[in-house]
């Protein structure tokens, strides 16, 4: 493919930008449009994938059928097979009359599953089946259903790493990835930033009918600088609120750096790839594994301190009475110690042990003993959901679990 052609699919589909390995994937997805295969775009959140699907499906015999986008992690886990594959009158409650489905609608065309990472295991193994054999079966429903689509899939989740999660379906994983397709994020596309800055201004001085913004030579070194974290999706934001609240239509360093979140307002850094810390309930064993740790190390930390304040004292004649204190993360009662000045904290649900000199029993161990992984998820959850009065996203984003992962834990603990 030639940079000419490659350039009217750029000024087509509205992307900015001369960074090779952003014409590299356009490349690829122009050569790969006329054939059936499976194409699987990754990137980070804000980079434009949206546009690669929409590039494939133009330059394909299917141009003239249907084009479906659908964002899978907006889709509940209990309504997402219905809306892929269609239902039966009477399948589930609510299900007044027969839904055909994407599969069905989009017979013949492309369907775009955006954020294909999201969906759960069941759906991925109905997913598989289309993808292996055309076949389908509406939820209710025991007739197979034949349908003739091209699947592109996009997702930002790093799926070699869900798959070792057991989140994602490896076989699934490869017939997806039939024809990778890689989108740069933008803090790698260099000169590419300003050129997107200067459109995303222009457009936005006409929207509003106002002289476009510019920048400065200094406010270029920190637009090239930054790190975008949010990439394209970010810099047009940015850009648009310049655009209206600024006066001064020259924009530089100093003014430009006041609309950066200051922990990222830092010169580039080198990306390291392949490198990313899993904070979901896709391992939340290992995550409760790691607060009973803290909190045995807690309470570690508050014996030595007890020993050293009855040894400045010179009181300690138990260390048993001054070892027993009890932790817990939950809401704790502090009462007067037996045969001590110092207070000792015990949980509620706790009875006290009775300190005997020669049968003294280590806190960190009873710790162990008296909280299960389950108790601890659980008050986990509860605390997000009162902290935030009830608001499940708020919850979710606060505990770094997706709401359907959220909506499950509630409805297993009994908390809704």
């Amino acid at each position: 493919m030639t940079k000419a052609e490659i350039q009217q699919v750029k000024l087509r589909f509205g992307i900015i930008g001369n960074n090779e390995a952003l014409m590299r994937a356009i490349d690829i997805a122009i050569q790969v449009a006329p054939t059936d295969l499976s194409v699987l775009i990754t990137g980070e959140s804000g980079v434009g994938k949206e546009s690669f699907p929409q590039i494939i499906h133009q330059y394909s015999r299917r141009k003239h059928g249907q084009y479906i986008a659908v964002n899978c992690g907006a889709i509940p886990e209990g309504t997402i097979d219905s809306e892929l594959f269609g239902h039966e009158k009477g399948a589930f409650t609510g299900a007044i009359g027969e839904r055909k489905g994407y599969f069905g609608e989009a017979n013949g065309g492309t369907i775009f599953l955006d954020e294909v990472g999201e969906l759960p295991l069941p759906t991925q193994a109905r997913l598989l089946r289309v993808l292996e054999s055309g076949e389908f079966i509406k939820v209710g429903s025991s007739k197979v259903e034949k349908t003739d689509v091209r699947i592109v899939a996009a997702t930002n989740v790093n799926l070699t790493q869900a798959i070792a999660d057991g989140r994602f379906r490896e076989d699934l994983y490869y017939r997806l990835n039939t024809v990778p397709i890689q989108v740069p994020p933008l803090r790698e596309r260099g000169e590419d930033v300003v050129l997107l800055f200067r459109k995303f201004a222009s457009d936005f001085a006409e929207k509003y009918r106002m002289p476009a913004i510019q920048l400065t030579e200094d406010g270029k070194q920190v637009l090239l600088g930054y790190s975008w974290p949010g990439n394209v999706r970010q810099l047009k934001n940015i850009t648009e609120q310049i655009s209206i609240i600024e006066t001064n239509r020259e924009i530089n360093a100093s003014i430009l750096k006041g609309y950066l979140p200051e922990q990222n307002n830092i010169q580039r850094l080198p990306a390291l790839f392949g490198v990313k810390e899993d904070k979901s309930f896709g391992s939340e064993r290992e995550i409760l594994y790691q607060v009973l740790f803290d909190m045995r190390q807690d309470v570690t930390d508050l014996k030595k301190l007890v020993h050293e304040i009855m040894a400045e004292r010179g009181t300690v004649a138990n260390p048993a009475v001054a070892a027993s204190a009890y932790y817990t993360p939950a809401t704790s009662t502090v009462v007067p110690p037996v045969t001590s000045s110092v207070p000792t904290i015990i949980h509620p649900s706790v009875k006290p042990v009775t300190p005997v000199d020669d049968d003294f029993q280590d806190t960190e161990e009873y710790v162990e003993e008296s909280l299960s992984l389950d108790e601890v998820e659980k008050e986990m959850i509860r605390k997000a959901l009162d902290k935030h009065h009830g608001k499940r996203k708020s919850a979710a984003q606060d505990l770094n679990i997706s709401e359907r992962t959220l909506y499950r834990k509630i409805k297993e603990y009994g908390l809704d």
